[in-house]
């Protein structure tokens, strides 16, 4: 079964906008764990404007099954997830006024940075993923910075599939089938949602873990955490 990280970010967006503590992300967290959930994932941003630097030294402490931190590894991001030691990270690379992820990494231009900071994490025990296009040299170029997963960015499969141009998988298969070869785990997130996610899944062989916040956020305003929770667990199994 693919595994389901919830990403909360939206989560921190609402409280914040209120400048109180309700939701309070760790307690949404806590329950989203108990209704199914099988990871819980971040994103800090350098400016905090929903995650805070804190939550993910408070999410650590009550995550039961897996953490997985995202964002652009500057200092301050590395120091935050070699302090938390969560069970894995994601390297994107995000612009600092990014709205939301918005491309993969240049695994070939950004080779030496990209392996010295994977070499720190895996030092620690932190399972490394990094943010790629589904293009080929970027996929070899990640086995070779000594990643151990890619995330494949799906904006794309996204706007396709809506459109229903299901030929827009065909470059998300390839590149999984060169990761399998290259034994690089795969992991997929961006614009994922209950209308996609079950063509993707069954398209991409050996799928390990899908990130979701967005979508799953807002279609729990309609259905509820719980009911949109387990239909995602249907459409992954």
């Amino acid at each position: 079964m693919t595994v389901l990280s919830v990403n909360v970010n939206k989560i921190a967006t609402l409280r914040n906008s209120r400048g109180a503590d309700f939701p309070n992300v760790v307690k949404v967290a806590r329950d989203l764990e108990k209704m199914g959930a099988q990871g819980i994932t971040i994103h800090p941003r350098p400016d905090e404007r929903h995650i805070r630097y804190q939550d993910a030294r408070d999410l650590k402490e009550i995550v039961a099954k897996e953490l997985n931190i995202e964002g652009n590894p500057i200092q301050k991001f590395i120091d935050l997830v070699l302090e938390c030691k969560p069970a894995q990270v994601t390297l994107v690379p995000d612009a600092v006024d990014a709205i939301t992820s918005n491309a993969g990494w240049d695994t070939i231009k950004n080779k030496n940075f990209l392996t010295e900071v994977i070499s720190e994490f895996k030092s620690y025990g932190i399972r490394t993923s990094i943010f790629v296009d589904p293009v080929m040299e970027m996929v070899e170029g990640a086995k070779a910075v000594g990643t151990d997963r890619v995330e494949l960015y799906t904006e794309d499969y996204a706007k396709g599939y809506a459109q229903g141009n299901k030929d827009v998988i065909k470059p998300y298969i390839d590149v999984a089938l060169l990761a399998n070869d290259l034994q690089l785990g795969i992991n997929a997130g961006h614009d994922l949602s209950l209308e996609n996610i079950e063509f993707f899944k069954d398209s991409i062989p050996e799928l390990l873990e899908v990130s979701i916040g967005h979508a799953l956020i807002a279609e729990s305003l309609y259905f509820g955490f719980d009911s949109v929770i387990q239909q995602y667990l249907k459409k992954l199994a």
